[in-house]
């Protein structure tokens, strides 16, 4: 049968920085949660990758390769923004006309703000299973593949520079982590060229990246180790950790194998002082003589048969306490199958969360945009409602002027202009008659119909 390997691409996140995770992690007995949470948002969380990647915590380096990068991961992304961003910081600046508005260090820039300075990303292939056993100079080839790895990511995601990449030798499955920054061009505000994870990697764009990523990786393990494996099928969702103390049955399957290990112990010792006896049994039954009159009969003495029964009564007590430890074997099995179901429902149920915890973000960022096109709106219609004010008042005005004029003053010319400006139009039918009819108030028809029904409903109550 062909063998299959896993194969994992997994890109850090702030996951365990979200409401929900925080929740999560409220709830439960160990305080944590095993959503990521390896974004690097800071130079602090960049300093903690470094140590990490690098070993530097305890100075143990032998197995550990840089295949791309130096020693130094912190230099490494530094000096990518110098690389990457510069040229368009001083034309960013040079076009600024206040002091303020500068960037004297993008670096810094981004790192005291909300985004990510840097991404990490993980790739395995072969999980503990395949990997357990196998000799170093076979785990060593590992490099050839992740080498390839490395240059088809940037094949893939050109936009995506990397900084470093490093291989772990050190633990069960050898395994790269890759730190390189998101890169996006053309940004229609601030610097042209900027960081930019969210619109470099979107959840199309990943499916998209892990496919061909995945594909080129058996292609190269194949060539490198001259031999025809197949991948696993993907398995949807992001890689999850499950927690055993969030088990609801847990504690309780913990005490019975605690309880069956004290009776292997027993069975241990048991066993041990039955080797003992057994020789004793052995020494006893070469020593038996045969009796005087019969040489078939052997003669025994009372104490060497009280230590046969006692043996015999071991022997017993030893095969009843290993029928227990039977028993241990299927309790071993019985939570070996339940820790298999609960892990994989807590993967489509963590994964479900993601996606409805994604649904929501989107939502909030969607109701957010329509906040401020609501305050936008209603900032406008003030204002609308300020002019229009102003023109009922120079409206009101302007007809009392006539009103007064030609039905009081009698002023003629008035008169003239008033039919002139009837005649082209610009008087209404309304507007003329109040500037002719010394009965009529100095308000729309519509006012006064509005008030006289006001009115009326007011008697009605």
């Amino acid at each position: 049968m062909e063998q299959e390997l896993a194969y994992s691409f997994h890109l850090g996140s702030d996951k365990n920085k979200s409401k929900l995770a925080k929740k999560v992690s409220k709830e439960n007995v160990s305080g944590t949660t095993s959503l990521s949470n390896n974004a690097i948002q800071n130079a602090n969380d960049l300093s903690r990758v470094n140590k990490h990647n690098l070993r530097d915590y305890d100075n143990q380096r032998d197995l550990i390769r840089v295949i791309y990068g130096t020693d130094n991961i912190v230099n490494d992304v530094q000096d990518l923004y110098l690389q990457e961003f510069e040229e368009a910081r001083i034309e960013y600046n040079n076009k600024q006309t206040r002091d303020d508005r500068k960037i004297d260090n993008y670096f810094e820039k981004v790192c005291d703000s909300q985004n990510d300075i840097a991404c990490e990303i993980i790739i395995e292939l072969g999980d503990m299973d395949f990997w357990n056993g196998k000799e170093q100079e076979y785990r060593i080839k590992m490099i050839d593949v992740y080498n390839e790895q490395v240059k088809e990511l940037a094949k893939i995601v050109p936009t995506f520079k990397i900084a470093n990449a490093t291989i772990h030798f050190d633990e069960t499955s050898p395994h790269m982590h890759i730190v390189g920054v998101p890169i996006i061009e053309n940004s229609p505000r601030g610097m042209k060229k900027q960081v930019g994870k969210t619109k470099l990697f979107t959840k199309e764009s990943l499916t998209a990246i892990q496919d061909k990523m995945r594909n080129a990786c058996i292609k190269s393990f194949n060539k490198f180790y001259d031999i025809e494996f197949k991948l696993k099928e993907k398995q949807k969702g992001r890689n999850q950790d499950i927690n055993v103390n969030d088990m609801g049955n847990y504690r309780n399957i913990k005490k019975q194998l605690e309880k069956k290990e004290k009776k292997l112990a027993e069975a241990n010792s048991q066993t041990k002082k039955l080797d003992n006896t057994s020789k004793d049994i052995s020494t006893i039954l070469d020593n038996l003589k045969p009796t005087p009159f019969n040489k078939n009969n052997k003669v025994i003495s009372n104490e060497d048969i009280e230590k046969i029964k006692s043996f015999t009564k071991d022997v017993k007590d030893t095969t009843k306490t290993i029928r227990s430890v039977n028993d241990l074997n299927m309790a071993i099995k019985d939570f070996e199958y339940s820790s298999f179901k609960i892990a994989k429902e807590n993967h489509s149920l963590k994964y479900q969360l993601e996606l409805k915890e994604d649904e929501i973000d989107n939502l909030k960022s969607k109701l957010t945009t329509k906040d401020k096109v609501v305050n936008r709106l209603q900032a406008e219609k003030e204002k609308l409602k300020q002019e229009l004010q102003k023109f009922k008042d120079f409206w009101h005005s302007i007809m009392g002027h006539f009103h007064k004029r030609i039905c009081f003053d009698k002023n003629e010319n008035y008169k003239i202009v008033s039919d002139d400006l009837y005649k082209n139009g610009i008087f209404t039918d309304d507007e003329n008659e109040i500037a002719n009819n010394i009965y009529r108030k100095v308000k729309p028809k519509e006012e006064i119909i509005d008030k006289n029904k006001k009115k009326n409903n007011m008697e009605l109550k």
